[in-house]
């Protein structure tokens, strides 16, 4: 399981990086669904 700091540190980032690189929103947006996927599925566990 993370630690509850760690999904809003990884929301600003990526917050801060679709401002920088608005190109990019589509890969972060996937990679964050597929980790919070996974996190629900083997936190779980």
């Amino acid at each position: 399981m993370l630690h509850p700091i760690i999904t809003p540190i990884i929301s600003i980032a990526a917050g801060i990086l679709v401002l920088i690189f608005p190109t990019v929103l589509n890969y972060i947006v996937g990679i964050y669904l597929i980790l919070m996927g996974l996190v629900g599925i083997f936190g779980r566990m």
